[in-house]
């Protein structure tokens, strides 16, 4: 079976046979099945990893469709976990993989279960606070992780490997505040510049799962491909001896000190999230970017923010009522959506 299927990974020397024994032997946690997730997922299993845990709390929309690539029409129809409608693909395009679709939400209470028996993990997330704490549970566990990140025609990535790369807090010590960086949501997302990005993190993890971590190279990946820009940079002297993570083993996101939290509004049909940091936010900016989403105004005190049978009302420190919802994990996606 691997001489047919594999013949042509067989034949690139640096996988070759052993390296392909090692791939089916690999584990892999894939955080996030969107587009980035699914263009991972199908590689991946192509590929002929041992096995591919799944985790993502969403189902498949139409729009979707546009650019990931396991789902289809009949998935939107039928109201499918993203997980799972994966997993289904999947399990058609190589049976001999297994994987395992996980339709929750990942947070400080569940990452370590989930990425406890894998070897690599992979970020097809849309949010930094997820990769803040994904960061703080690989350092922790000593797992490789691969970083990526799209929006409009540009996307980034790199890869984590502890005690030999920058981690993530060494190169963003903090992330940005909230509704003061584009998503995908208020400024677009072109599907090249998806494929790309996820095949750049593939690659990195069947590099590390084959056997060949020695040519990871530390290096964070810029592409704009609607301007034809590239770039890589080389990080290989800024892991940062003091980072709060990698140097201090502080784990602030894992122990749950940082980040959003968010509850359910007694009585009414909304959800509040809020944040342990102190942000603050330009609504001016962020009124500018979401012109095209839908409606929006603002005062000194608050934005409000309409899209169909949602409002939501954001404040100058970052915390938001979500109103038309009454799933937190839910209100949590559309804050990821719309604010960042």
């Amino acid at each position: 079976m691997m001489q047919k299927r594999y013949s042509r990974q067989l034949l690139f020397p640096p996988i070759g046979e052993d390296g392909q024994k090692r791939l089916m032997k690999g584990r892999a946690l894939l955080v996030g099945c969107g587009g980035l997730g699914t263009i991972i997922a199908d590689i991946l299993v192509r590929a002929g990893i041992g096995f591919l845990r799944i985790v993502d709390r969403d189902f498949v929309e139409e729009s979707n469709l546009q650019r990931q690539v396991l789902f289809d029409t009949q998935d939107v129809a039928d109201n499918i976990p993203k997980a799972e409608a994966a997993r289904l693909k999947l399990n058609k395009i190589n049976p001999n993989v297994e994987v395992s679709s996980i339709v929750r939400d990942m947070d400080s209470s569940s990452i370590l279960d989930l990425m406890s028996d894998v070897d690599i993990v992979l970020d097809g997330t849309d949010n930094f606070e997820a990769r803040y704490l994904i960061n703080d549970a690989a350092i922790h566990l000593n797992k490789p992780w691969v970083y990526g990140a799209v929006v409009g025609s540009l996307g980034m990535s790199t890869t984590i490997v502890p005690g030999k790369t920058p981690c993530l807090r060494c190169l963003y010590e903090d992330p940005p505040p909230p509704g003061s960086t584009p998503t995908c949501d208020t400024a677009g997302i072109i599907s090249p510049i998806v494929h790309m990005i996820a095949s750049v993190q593939s690659s990195e993890a069947m590099k590390i799962l084959s056997g060949g971590s020695d040519e990871i190279v530390a290096r964070m990946l810029y592409m704009d491909v609607w301007k034809g820009e590239y770039r890589s940079l080389k990080i290989q002297g800024q892991r940062d001896p003091g980072c709060d993570v990698c140097g201090k083993k502080n784990f602030t996101y894992l122990n749950a000190e940082r980040g959003s939290f968010v509850t359910s509004m007694c009585g009414r049909n909304a959800v509040q999230i809020s944040w342990k940091e102190k942000h603050e936010i330009d609504f001016q900016e962020l009124a500018e970017r979401l012109a095209n989403s839908g409606n929006v105004t603002f005062n000194k005190f608050l934005l409000k923010f309409s899209k169909e049978d949602l409002d939501i009302t954001l404040f100058h420190d970052g915390r938001a009522i979500i109103e038309g919802i009454s799933d937190p994990d839910k209100a949590r996606d559309i804050y990821s959506k719309f604010i960042g």
